[in-house]
């Protein structure tokens, strides 16, 4: 009763709450149509938010395992439940690249600091990444039937680590160190891209086979945006930052300038991010086509946590839209980009109201886990009567 039922039941899910919030404060700062008030008001206001939420959610989680250890398997056993663990190391890098963006100009030892965040983000994505798909490899072996773009839940971390790695190489006063981040990112891109590849592919046979996904979670519809979107973003700024570290006259990426005589490797990165952004905008467009039929199909489904899955893919859509704008000099992408931003924001404001309604009530507190401590105690009971 009371907290302690709060708290039992604070699942995962809720750093989507940070993904969500800190999407928009990136949003808010980088708007194609900006004004100072926005920019460098409301953005930074929602980043000191997303902080604070970042550290209370923190600590009710920690409270949890340590309140009540056994939960810590279950929610490892339960695919529903550990899938989204993936959101921890997303929304951190929400609030490194606001570091980046909004605090550069406190010092070097700021960016240092951003820096070694973000090596430990990495290593908080792989290893969510590795495990959380052993798991369900080795102990859940879900059928197809219960397959869901969630499952792209510990994979999109390795994505948005490598575009969050980019914004941090792009400040680095140390080129080498500069370069070093850039082809890490490009290495978790690769990984990350490749393993969301293969989850889409699986996902469109479970649609083929078995239809929409149940109600309770068809707002997870819209998470294949988050590979293409912050994939897109990704490639695109790994060639914005590749023509500002690598020199122009070299037959080695990484040599010193007069190498070589003809090859320019910046150029080509940035050119070759610029087709690939495209494709993936492109084919992030059906899939938001997609997911708004799914959503019209069934017009009505239960609010709960998942909600905040809507936000955060739409919002790194909105980004690869917006950096394309940049680079094209497009008037389309310029609107596209602020049409996609204004409707995160408002789409935040609805979800959030929603949430602290629900968080009012203690409705939306729900973890699927127990009903398997429930259902193992029942059993131990019932082995103990024979």
């Amino acid at each position: 009763m009371g907290w302690r039922r709060i708290v039992r039941n604070f699942t995962p899910s809720w750093f989507a709450v940070v993904m969500g919030t800190g999407i928009v404060s990136i949003l808010l700062r980088t708007l194609p149509y900006n004004a100072r008030w926005i920019s460098h008001g409301v953005a930074i206001a929602f980043f000191v938010l997303n902080i604070a939420l970042f550290i209370v959610i923190t600590l009710m989680s920690v409270m949890r395992y340590t309140l009540y250890p056994k939960l810590w398997t279950a929610m490892l056993g339960n695919h529903e439940e550990s899938l989204p663990l993936g959101c921890f190391p997303m929304g951190f890098a929400t609030i490194i690249d606001m570091m980046v963006s909004v605090c550069s100009h406190w010092g070097d030892w700021l960016i240092y600091l951003a820096w070694a965040f973000w090596w430990f983000d990495v290593v908080l994505s792989a290893a969510t990444c590795i495990t959380v798909l052993f798991m369900i490899f080795r102990r859940q072996k879900p059928s197809l039937d219960k397959v869901t773009a969630n499952y792209l839940f510990p994979i999109i971390p390795l994505i948005v680590a490598a575009a969050e790695g980019s914004v941090v190489a792009n400040a680095l006063p140390s080129r080498s160190h500069a370069i070093t981040t850039l082809i890490t990112c490009y290495i978790l891109w690769g990984i990350g891209q490749g393993f969301a590849g293969l989850v889409l592919a699986l996902y469109l046979h479970r649609l083929t086979v078995h239809g929409l996904p149940p109600r309770g979670i068809i707002v997870s519809v819209f998470l294949p945006l988050g590979p293409l979107g912050q994939g897109g973003f990704a490639i695109q700024h790994f060639g914005v930052v590749a023509l500002k570290l690598f020199p122009r006259s070299t037959t080695s990426l990484t040599a010193a300038p007069g190498a070589g005589p003809w090859m320019h490797g910046g150029e080509i990165l940035h050119v070759l991010g610029t087709f690939l952004a495209l494709c993936m905008w492109g084919f992030g467009v059906v899939w938001l086509s997609f997911a708004i039929l799914s959503l019209a199909a069934l017009r009505r489904f239960p609010f709960n946590v998942g909600w905040w899955g809507l936000t955060f893919p739409l919002g790194v859509l909105a980004t690869c839209t917006g950096i394309l704008a940049e680079t094209l000099d497009s008037l389309f992408f310029r609107v596209m980009g602020m049409i996609f931003s204004l409707s995160v924001c408002l789409l935040w404001l609805a979800v959030a109201a929603g949430t602290l309604r629900r968080t009012w009530t203690g409705e939306i507190f729900h973890a699927p886990c127990l009903q398997d401590l429930r259902e193992k105690e029942r059993q131990r009971m019932s082995d103990r009567r024979v």
